[in-house]
C-alpha cells in the first residue's frame, strides 16, 4: 500500500472517530434514548448564559476559623490539665493567640510538655503554633501552616456540605467546584431567582449544646460566654465548652407541637451522640441546657430527668418554611465557616434561548462568508480548504464533547473567531504553492515545497496565539474559560486539518492532474504586484510611526478622560436587565425614587428593555439579598409584567481580583510571546513586536472609550485574542524577512523589507479579510453579550494588519540598521559568532 493510501486510511479513521464523538450533539432525544448512556451523554453542555440559570461564587469567611481553632486548642489543653489534676486559670484566646496559666510555677514545665504534644498534628510535621513563656504559663501563636491547613480543610468540608444541601433541595444537576484557594463555585441550571438557595448556602447552621454557667469562671472553672436569645434583649450566660457538638445529629425533620400546633424540628442523634446525651442529662438534672444555632440560643429547657434514646425537639418562633429549612440544614450538616456570596450572575431562560439563536445564526453566517471567500479567491483549491475547514468544525465539537466542555456565548464567539483564523494556514499554504509554481516547479514539487515552507510559519503563529489563550484559561473564569478552551481546541485541530487533511486532499488531486501544472488562482492585481512590482512601504515608515504614536497618545488621554466604561467585573456593584411593556424609563425612575431607591436606569437594546445599575456594595451587602431583592420587589410593584432577564452582583473583592488578574494576564501574554520571538528570531524582531503590541493595545483601548463599549471580562478576552492575532500576523512578515535574509544576506535591508512585505501582502490581506468576515455577523447581530468582544476584534484586525506593515516592520528595520552599524548580524548565529557580537556591544 502506498504512503498516500496509508495516510488516507489513518486520517479517515481519526476523523470518523472524532466526528462520532460529536454526533450525539445533533441526534434527536428519541434516538439518544436507544443508545448506550455513556455514548448518548457525550455532548457539549450548554453554559448558564445559553440555557439560563444562576452562578454563585462563595468565599469562605476565615475570620472565625482561627478563633474557633484556637478555642478548640485551648479546650484540649485544659481538658488534659484537668485530667492530670493541674489547677489552671481560664485560658485567654485573642484571635490566633492563646494564653494559658497554671496556679503553680513549678507546673509550667508540665504545661509545656502537654502543649508541645498537642500543637504538632503528626510526627515530622510542622507545628501549628509557636510556644513562648509568660508569667506562670505559656503563650501560643498560630503559624502560617495552621492557617493554610484550616483553609484547606474548611473549603473541602464546605464543598461537601454545599453538595448535601443542594441534594436535599432536589436541585437538578448543580455544578459545584472549588475555585482558587478559598472559594466555591456553584452553578444552578434553570434557577432564575437564587435568593432562597443563597440563604441556604450562606447559613452556617452550626448547632451546639451548652450548659448554663454555674459561675463566672476562676481557677479550675470553665470559661463562660454571653449569647443572645430569640427575643430582643434576651441574654444567656453559658459555659464556653461545648457539651455536645451538632455533628452528632444524624436526622432532623419538620413536625408540629401537639399542644400548640406550632412548627418544631425533631432531631435524632447518632449512637455516640445518643450515649453522651443520656449521660450528660442524667448527671445534670435541674440544669438548663441551651441549644445554640449560629451564635443564638434557640431554646434552653431545664433538664427534668435523664433523656435516653438520643432524640429531642427544637422549638422556637418558627414559620413552617423556617422549620423546614432548619431541618434541611441540620440533616446536611454545619458549615465550618460562613460562606459569603461575593459574585452572583443570573440569566433568565428567555435570554439564554435568544443567545443560542444569535450564536448559531451569526456563526453560520460567518462560516458561509468565509467559505464563499475562499472559493472566490482560490477556486477549486479554495473548495478543498473549505472541506478541511468543515471537517475541522465537526472535529472541534467532537473533542469538546469528549472533554465534557461547556459551551458558552463567548465560547461560540471563540468558535467563530477560530473559523476565520483557521483559514490562515490554508492561505499560507496556497500562497507558498503559488510562489513555487511561479519559479517553475512541477505540481508535485510545488506542493511539497509549499507545505514545507509554510510549516514553520504556521507553527510559530499558532504557538504565539496559544500562549495568549493559555493565559485566558489560567486567569479567566466561567464563560471566559469556555472561550479559551474552544479557541485552543480549534487552533490545534486547524493545524492538523491544514497540514495533514488538506494536504492529503491536495495530493490526491495533484496525482490525478498528471503532468499538468498546478495553478492556483488569485486576485489579478495582487498577482501583478507579487510578480516583480515591489511596493516601497518603507519609504513611509516615519509617517506610519508618527501617526501611530500620535493616535496612541490620544488613546491614552482618552483613557484618562473621559475614561473607560467599566463593567461590574471591574467596578463592582449590581446590574439588573429587565423587560416590561407597562412602564417607561420615567415611570421606573420616578417610582423607585419615591420608594427611596436610587439606581441608574438606561434604555437597553430593544423597546421595553432597561438596565438598572446599583453602585458598588460592601461585601456584606453583596452576600446578602436585601439590596437586590428590595429592587426586585419594588420594580414588580411598578410594573407587574416585568421579566428579569439578567441579574449580576459583583463584590469589591472579585472586581479587585479581576483588575489584578487582567493586567497580569496581558503582561504575561505579551512577555511570553516576545520571549518566543526572541528565541525563534532575534532580539530586534522581538522588541519590534513588543513595541507594536503596546501601540496596538493602546489604540484598541482608545476605541473602547470612543465607542462607549463596556470594558468587562469579555473585553479582556478580546484584548488577549488580539495580542495573539496581531503577533500571528507579524510572524508571517517576519518569517519572510528571515527567509530572504538567509537567501540574500548582502541585499540592502530596506529593499529586502519591501520585497518581503510585498510578497506576503496577499496572505496578510486575505487572512485579515477572512477573519473580518467571520466576525462581522456576530458584531451586527450578537447584541450586548458579545459586543465587548466582536467590535474591538474588528477594530483590532484592521489595526493589527496595518501595524504589521507600517509599524512593526519599520521598527525592526531601524533596529536592524542599528545592528549593522554595530557590526552585528540580523539572525541567530553560531555560539562563537554570538560571543563576538556580545563582546562588540558597548
Amino acid at each position: 500500500m502506498s504512503s498516500l493510501a496509508k495516510r488516507t486510511v489513518w486520517y479517515s479513521l481519526i476523523i470518523i472517530m472524532v466526528l462520532l464523538s460529536a454526533l450525539p450533539n445533533v441526534l434527536p432525544g428519541s434516538t439518544l434514548e436507544k443508545l448506550p448512556e455513556w455514548y448518548g451523554s457525550n455532548k457539549v453542555t450548554k453554559g448558564l448564559d445559553l440555557q439560563g440559570g444562576s452562578h454563585l461564587l462563595l468565599a469562605v469567611d476565615a475570620s472565625q476559623l482561627g478563633v474557633n481553632a484556637s478555642q478548640s486548642m485551648a479546650e484540649q489543653i485544659t481538658d488534659t490539665l484537668r485530667a492530670d489534676q493541674i489547677r489552671y486559670a481560664p485560658p485567654v484566646v485573642n484571635g490566633n493567640q492563646i494564653t494559658v496559666r497554671v496556679q503553680q510555677q513549678e507546673q509550667v514545665a508540665e504545661l509545656k510538655k502537654i502543649a508541645r504534644q498537642l500543637i504538632r498534628p503528626a510526627e515530622g510535621t510542622t507545628p501549628l503554633y509557636t510556644l513562648s513563656d509568660v508569667d506562670k504559663g505559656i503563650q501560643l501563636q498560630a503559624t502560617e501552616a495552621r492557617e493554610a491547613l484550616l483553609m484547606k480543610d474548611a473549603v473541602e468540608r464546605s464543598l461537601e456540605v454545599v453538595r448535601r444541601r443542594l441534594d436535599e433541595t432536589g436541585m437538578v444537576d448543580p455544578i459545584i467546584a472549588r475555585q482558587g484557594k478559598d472559594s466555591i463555585l456553584v452553578q444552578l441550571p434553570g434557577v432564575d431567582d437564587p435568593s432562597h438557595i443563597r440563604k441556604l448556602l450562606g447559613t452556617t447552621a452550626s448547632m451546639q449544646f451548652h450548659w448554663a454557667a454555674k459561675g463566672n469562671g476562676g481557677f479550675g472553672q470553665e470559661a463562660v460566654m454571653r449569647v443572645e436569645g430569640q427575643q430582643e434583649g434576651e441574654t444567656y450566660v453559658l459555659e464556653r465548652k461545648i457539651a455536645l457538638a451538632g455533628k452528632h445529629v444524624k436526622d432532623a425533620s419538620l413536625a408540629f407541637n401537639p399542644d400548640s400546633g406550632e412548627p418544631v424540628v425533631n432531631f435524632k442523634l447518632d449512637k455516640e451522640g445518643g450515649r453522651k446525651f443520656g449521660e450528660m442529662t442524667s448527671e445534670n438534672v435541674g440544669r438548663a441546657l441551651a441549644i445554640v444555632l449560629d451564635d443564638k440560643v434557640i431554646t434552653a429547657p431545664v433538664i427534668r430527668g435523664a433523656i435516653p434514646g438520643g432524640s429531642g425537639e427544637i422549638s422556637g418562633s418558627f414559620t413552617t418554611a423556617e422549620a423546614h429549612d432548619l431541618a434541611l440544614l441540620l440533616r446536611a450538616g454545619a458549615l465550618p465557616a460562613p460562606l459569603d456570596v461575593i459574585e452572583e450572575r443570573t440569566v433568565g431562560p428567555d435570554l439564554g434561548s435568544d443567545a443560542i439563536a444569535i450564536g448559531i445564526s451569526s456563526g453560520i453566517a460567518g462560516a458561509i462568508l468565509v467559505l464563499l471567500f475562499m472559493v472566490g479567491i482560490y477556486g477549486s483549491w479554495g473548495f478543498i480548504a473549505c472541506v478541511g475547514l468543515t471537517i475541522n468544525l465537526g472535529m472541534i465539537f467532537g473533542v469538546l464533547s469528549a472533554l465534557g466542555a461547556t459551551m458558552t456565548l463567548p465560547g461560540i464567539a471563540g468558535l467563530i473567531l477560530v473559523t476565520g483564523m483557521a483559514v490562515d494556514a490554508n492561505i499560507l499554504i496556497n500562497e507558498r504553492i503559488r510562489d513555487e509554481t511561479r519559479r517553475g516547479a512541477s505540481a508535485v514539487t510545488a506542493l511539497k515545497n509549499g507545505f514545507h515552507k509554510a510549516y514553520s510559519t504556521i507553527l510559530d503563529s499558532n504557538i504565539t496565539t496559544l500562549i495568549a489563550i493559555a493565559l485566558l484559561f489560567l486567569f479567566g473564569s466561567g464563560p471566559i474559560r469556555g472561550f479559551a478552551i474552544t479557541m485552543a481546541v480549534g487552533i490545534l485541530l486547524s493545524m492538523f486539518t491544514a497540514i495533514s487533511v488538506t494536504r492529503l486532499m491536495m495530493e490526491w488531486r495533484v496525482n490525478k492532474m498528471g503532468r499538468r501544472p498546478l495553478e492556483i488562482s488569485s486576485l489579478k492585481w495582487l498577482e501583478k504586484i507579487s510578480q516583480g512590482n515591489t511596493i516601497h512601504f518603507m519609504k513611509g515608515r516615519f509617517i506610519g510611526l508618527t501617526v501611530s504614536l500620535i493616535l496612541s497618545v490620544v488613546a491614552v488621554g482618552l483613557m484618562a478622560k473621559p475614561g473607560l466604561n467599566y463593567g461590574i467585573d471591574f467596578s463592582g456593584g449590581s446590574v439588573l436587565e429587565i423587560q416590561t411593556q407597562k412602564a417607561s424609563i420615567g415611570d421606573l425612575r420616578t417610582g423607585l425614587h419615591e420608594r427611596g431607591i436610587e439606581v441608574a436606569i438606561q434604555e437597553f437594546g430593544s423597546e421595553g428593555n432597561f438596565l438598572l445599575r446599583l453602585p458598588m456594595a460592601e461585601a456584606e451587602t453583596v452576600s446578602g439579598e436585601n439590596a437586590i431583592q428590595n429592587v426586585r420587589e419594588n420594580v414588580q410593584e411598578i410594573a407587574d409584567d416585568v421579566v428579569f432577564k439578567r441579574v449580576e452582583m459583583v463584590g469589591p473583592r472579585v472586581s479587585g481580583d479581576f483588575v489584578d488578574a487582567s493586567i497580569l494576564a496581558i503582561l504575561i501574554a505579551a512577555g511570553g510571546m516576545v520571549a518566543y520571538l526572541w528565541v525563534r528570531f532575534e532580539s530586534h524582531f522581538a522588541l519590534g513586536a513588543m513595541l507594536t503590541l503596546a501601540l496596538d493595545l493602546t489604540k484598541t483601548i482608545g476605541f473602547f472609550v470612543l465607542a462607549g463599549i463596556e470594558f468587562n471580562l469579555t473585553a479582556i478576552a478580546a484584548l488577549l485574542a488580539l495580542i495573539g492575532y496581531s503577533v500571528n500576523d507579524k510572524i508571517v512578515v517576519f518569517d519572510r524577512i528571515r527567509e530572504n535574509l538567509r537567501i540574500y544576506p548582502d541585499k540592502p535591508l530596506m529593499q529586502l523589507f519591501d520585497e518581503s512585505i510585498t510578497s506576503t501582502l496577499s496572505r496578510t490581506l486575505f487572512t485579515s479579510f477572512s477573519t473580518f468576515l467571520a466576525i462581522v455577523p456576530m458584531a451586527i447581530y450578537g447584541g450586548s453579550a458579545v459586543s465587548s468582544f466582536a467590535l474591538p476584534m474588528l477594530f483590532g484586525i484592521v489595526i493589527g494588519t496595518s501595524s504589521s506593515i507600517w509599524i512593526a516592520s519599520p521598527i525592526v528595520l531601524l533596529l536592524g540598521n542599528r545592528r549593522i552599524r554595530k557590526g552585528l548580524g540580523q539572525l541567530h548565529s553560531s555560539r562563537e559568532q554570538r560571543q563576538q557580537e556580545i563582546d562588540a556591544l558597548p
